[in-house]
């Protein structure tokens, strides 16, 4: 752990107000939800609480599949990090905190397709490999994550079916998320 030399008190309420220097770097937005843990040598610790990331078995089966339909490599991302990757070196990719203009998409609840948006995405700042096309994971009436193909080799406009099968993925995810 990281000590950042910050110290606040705890309110008549029991709040405690997390620094706005924390929540920019660390991604956290108003309404997000942090899971509470608590040590024996009296930590408490805020953890980012990533709801996708239940869905744990649900997005390695889903990338595996939708990598064998499509032939692309496929990722599956909460609203910070990707969770669940098929198709390429896992080692590269997973946990890798997705570039701001995929978090932007995401908060505008916009799909992304290669060729067709004037933009360019990148996966990941650490990691730019090129989307080929990408559908928001929506939940609840909430953004969740994102369903992601790469482009291949030679960076092409994706399919239909290409597209097709991110909006399928994201609203089955989405779903699951309401159940």
């Amino acid at each position: 752990m990281k000590a950042t030399g910050i110290v606040r008190r705890i309110d008549d309420l029991g709040r405690v107000v997390i620094p706005k220097e924390i929540r920019r770097t660390m991604r956290i937005r108003e309404g997000d939800p942090l899971e509470i843990y608590t040590d024996t040598d009296g930590e408490v610790i805020f953890k980012k609480y990533s709801p996708i990331g239940e869905l744990g078995p649900y997005t390695k089966q889903y990338v595996d599949v939708l990598n064998r339909t499509s032939g692309l490599a496929v990722i599956i991302c909460d609203r910070d990090h990707v969770i669940a990757v098929s198709g390429m070196p896992k080692k590269e990719i997973m946990g890798k905190r997705i570039s701001p203009m995929v978090e932007s998409y995401m908060e505008r609840r916009a799909s992304f397709v290669y060729g067709t948006d004037r933009d360019e995405l990148v996966v990941s700042e650490e990691m730019p490999v090129k989307i080929a096309v990408m559908s928001p994971i929506i939940g609840g009436g909430d953004v969740m994550g994102a369903v992601m193909l790469l482009c291949g080799e030679k960076a092409t406009a994706p399919g239909q079916t290409d597209i097709k099968l991110t909006q399928v993925a994201a609203g089955f995810l989405g779903k699951q998320m309401e159940e």
